[in-house]
């Protein structure tokens, strides 16, 4: 008769072993987020409703620029990592693979584009 720990149990069935490095990107994202968000705010809230040469021109200015794109960046890395998350929470099997590729491949999706249109605007 084998008398086995709960450790010896539980040895070699290990973890996935990213867990601890997903938390601390998300705590550094969430940080980010919570010094850009204020700034793009500011930034976007003071040439909303003006013409189109007047945001151009203030978008060509590289602050609000790269405010802009550090912010959608980080909140789109931020959403697709939250959202993996929440999937692997709540779906399993194939499901969840595909459920993870499709909102991994909706958030670079948006995030591109939304770099696009901040370098038309910029350049």
């Amino acid at each position: 008769m084998r008398y086995l720990t709960d450790r010896k149990r539980a040895m070699g069935l290990g973890s996935a072993k990213s867990g601890v490095h997903h938390f601390w990107a998300m705590k550094v994202q969430s940080v980010a987020l919570l010094i850009l968000i204020p700034l793009f705010v500011f930034t976007f809230g003071g040439i909303l409703g003006a013409p189109f040469e007047e945001v151009t021109a203030y978008y060509a200015r590289p602050f609000p620029a790269i405010v802009a794109a550090l912010t959608l960046v980080v909140g789109f890395k931020h959403f697709a990592d939250g959202c993996q998350v929440l999937i692997e929470d709540y779906v399993h099997g194939t499901a969840q693979k595909v459920a993870i590729i499709l909102v991994t491949c909706l958030s670079y999706g948006a995030m591109a584009t939304g770099l696009f249109a901040i370098a038309r605007l910029a350049l």
